[in-house]
Formats: C-alpha cells, structure tokens, sequence
C-alpha cells in the first residue's frame, strides 16, 4: 500500500481550501531504492533518470468511488529495476504525495515497456 507523505497532506489540505498556490500532482516517478516507505520521505529513495525511466507526465483521470488515478507507460532504451514509485507536482523536484514500495524488484531490458497505474481512494 502507498504511504501519503506528510509533505503530500499538507499540499493537499492547501488544494482542498485554496490557501495556497499548489501545483496539481500529475507526474510518476519511478525508483530502484529498497528503503522502507515513511510518511516523512520527500523524494524517492533512487529515483531513475535515464534509460527511458526518467519522472514523465500521468495521464490523470477520475474514477468513481471518490478515486483519483494516475498511468503512465514507460518505454525503456536500457536495462533497469523498478523497486518503488511516488506521485509528484513537477517534472523535477516538487512535492511527492505518495510514495509506494514494491516487495521486490521487477527488471526490464532495453525494449520492454511497464505501464505503472497508481490510484488513491479519498475515503
């Protein structure tokens, strides 16, 4: 299960009352790190930046059942390891509002493509 970051309730709380100018999350960025999720964490632990697994632009979409949900497909030029993905308000840096851990690694090679889909239910 995803952990919302406290950095992520803070920016949402702002979003929820317009208090604030906060950037939409609409990016997912994907990781090789292996450390344990926690509410503190602010960046992924080894976020992926090069063979085709840099943090891209979701596609953003609501789903019923108050869910809100992201995709991208990411198509890779070299081998890597996704171990952990967050969802993020800027192409680089910003505010990370989940950050999810895999329990094990899932290689690709150059060629293979991985849709990641992260949806969060507002309950």
């Amino acid at each position: 299960m995803a952990i919302l970051t406290n950095a992520g309730k803070v920016a949402a709380a702002k979003l929820l009352n317009g208090v604030d100018s906060v950037p939409a999350f609409t990016y997912i960025a994907i990781g090789s790190g292996s450390t344990a999720e926690a509410a503190t964490q602010t960046q992924l632990v080894t976020e992926i930046t090069a063979n085709g697994g840099a943090r891209a632009a979701a596609t953003c979409s609501y789903v019923a059942s108050n869910t809100a949900k992201w995709e991208k497909e990411f198509a890779f030029t070299g081998d890597v390891t996704i171990r952990e993905f967050g969802v993020f308000s800027a192409s680089s840096g910003g505010t990370m509002l989940v950050r999810h851990l895999l329990a094990a690694g899932k290689a690709y090679e150059n060629g293979e493509k991985a849709l990641v889909s992260i949806s969060a239910v507002i309950s």
